[in-house]
């Protein structure tokens, strides 16, 4: 740490679709959803994070609510820089006078194009961002559970995040194969309101949708220990009356097995290109499971079963990414093969 450390800040983001997360100093200082609402008529920020959530869904014709990612990249340019600006204040209140300047490493989905990882770069750098580095979202996750990517043997990790799902195979520090595919935690959040509406009649958001997806979401129509059933309240589509319907576990199940068909066969895919040294390590190791999606009660039995491998959830699936983010933040120099 040399005489002028205080003027630079050194943070890794984990820019994702459904939640951004901002480590510094080894600690999650920031874990808020991807989420800003703006001002309608002058564009300026009220809320972003939990606050923004909550009204999302809810406003009038003066506030607009906006998520800045899709499908892991940036849908809303000067809103994703509204975001990062206001989550990077949240780290430094007090300092209104002075900013430091800020050297970052953001995470980026494998199957990102030039085009769009300029816009994180340029999204980072109009935030404050003097050092960007860009990382891969797999191998930071990899990195995040603990693997060491530096030896010369095989690791799989599959990444379900709420915009993308990244699979990848890393050896020797590089990403051997890998597909980035669009469906995860938004695309099974869309498949639970498109189910509610055609099989009970009943229209809900995109919030309730994604509290059935926590509270009874599943990947198997049988679990050992299974949830209660979830009440869902909402207008029916015909009468506009207010219902109330019990869904169970079973039903998440079947209305999410679509989706989670497409992941296996992306997964298979992936499996399919890997040089057969590196299939044994995998077979001998297992294949690990992070993100959000990791979380869906029974996946990993059902890939298991499916793909005959073992399937490992990562030990905070959540932070996983962010976290790897952090190891390579701090060990820039020794991780620059990594980085772009």
């Amino acid at each position: 740490m040399g005489l002028f450390s205080f003027l630079t800040q050194e943070i890794a983001i984990d820019l994702g679709t459904a939640n951004t997360i901002i480590i510094h100093n080894d600690k999650v200082v920031v874990d808020e959803p991807s989420i800003v609402a703006l001002d309608a008529s002058t564009g300026k920020l009220l809320a972003i994070g939990e606050k923004a959530r909550q009204m999302h869904g809810k406003t009038h014709e003066n506030i607009k609510t906006i998520r800045p990612l899709r499908d892991g990249v940036i849908a809303d340019f000067n809103a994703a820089e509204q975001m990062i600006r206001g989550m990077i204040k949240i780290i430094n209140p007090r300092q209104k006078f002075f900013t430091p300047t800020l050297r970052m490493v953001v995470c980026i989905p494998s199957g990102s194009t030039e085009v769009e990882i300029r816009a994180v770069r340029d999204s980072a750098e109009h935030a404050g961002g003097r050092d960007v580095y860009m990382i891969y979202e797999p191998m930071a996750a990899a990195i995040g559970i603990g693997i060491d990517v530096e030896e010369p043997e095989g690791s799989m990790v599959v990444d379900i995040g709420g915009g993308t799902t990244e699979i990848a195979v890393i050896a020797l520090g590089g990403i051997v194969c890998n597909q980035s595919i669009r469906i995860a935690g938004d695309g099974f959040t869309a498949d639970i309101q498109a189910y509610m509406r055609h099989q009970h009649n009943i229209k809900i958001g995109e919030r309730t949708a994604e509290d059935i997806k926590i509270e009874v979401g599943s990947a198997l129509p049988d679990l050992e220990d299974p949830p209660r059933d979830y009440n869902v309240r909402g207008p029916n589509l015909m009468t506009a009356m207010p219902i109330e319907i019990p869904i169970s576990y079973q039903e998440i199940a079947h209305c999410l097995d679509k989706s989670l068909s497409k992941v296996e066969s992306a997964i298979i895919s992936v499996l399919e290109q890997t040089p057969p040294e590196l299939y044994a390590d995998i077979v001998s190791k297992g294949i690990y499971l992070a993100g959000g999606g990791a979380l869906l009660r029974g996946l990993d039995k059902r890939l298991t079963d499916k793909i005959n491998i073992p399937f490992h959830i990562a030990e905070d699936p959540l932070h996983a990414v962010a976290r790897g983010t952090g190891i390579a933040l701090k060990n820039v120099d020794n991780f620059s093969f990594l980085l772009r």
